[in-house]
């Protein structure tokens, strides 16, 4: 008797995780997960401020909040990495596609100031290591976006380290 109430109540319940897997995929399907951005200024700062936040991220390895920095980004600085980024600094590789680097850049008397990107994107821009540069005033409008030339010039000193200042990505 107790067997053919197991043999009942299993497909039972095998039934009803099915009908909850299903009700769970029609709330939130796998098809809506975010994608990354592409190399657009304000889809960027949607994504690293609503979607990922980049405030949730790994702060730069060795690197605390408000460390010294130096112009055009500001007297202190905090930089934001996001988990490809993290993963890219461990194999000292250089940065993989999708890496975003996020940093806060502040006055000497810790007012915020702006906030600079650099999103890694295969293809987007070979004569700049294929970074989109993006920077954005404090009320998140960006400033300069895309191929930025002051960006390119100033980072390409640092084309063998992956145009970053920051510290080591390659061996």
């Amino acid at each position: 008797m107790k067997k053919i109430y197991l043999l009942i109540a299993l497909p039972v319940i095998v039934f009803s995780f099915a009908v909850a897997a299903y009700a769970i995929h029609e709330i939130i399907p796998s098809e809506t997960q975010i994608v990354m951005p592409g190399p657009n200024a304000e889809k960027l700062n949607e994504y690293i401020v609503r979607y990922d936040p980049y405030k949730s991220w790994e702060l730069w390895p060795k690197k605390g909040k408000l460390y010294k920095g130096t112009e055009p980004h500001g007297a202190l600085l905090t930089t934001f990495i996001n988990s490809t980024a993290h993963f890219s600094i461990k194999k000292k590789k250089g940065m993989e596609d999708g890496s975003i680097i996020v940093k806060e850049n502040y006055s000497a008397d810790k007012k915020f100031a702006a906030l600079s990107v650099m999103y890694k994107i295969k293809g987007y821009n070979p004569d700049g290591g294929d970074w989109f540069w993006a920077q954005y005033d404090p009320d998140g409008k960006a400033i300069a976006a895309g191929k930025v030339k002051k960006c390119i010039d100033c980072h390409s000193t640092k084309k063998d380290n992956d145009y970053i200042f920051t510290g080591g990505v390659k061996r």
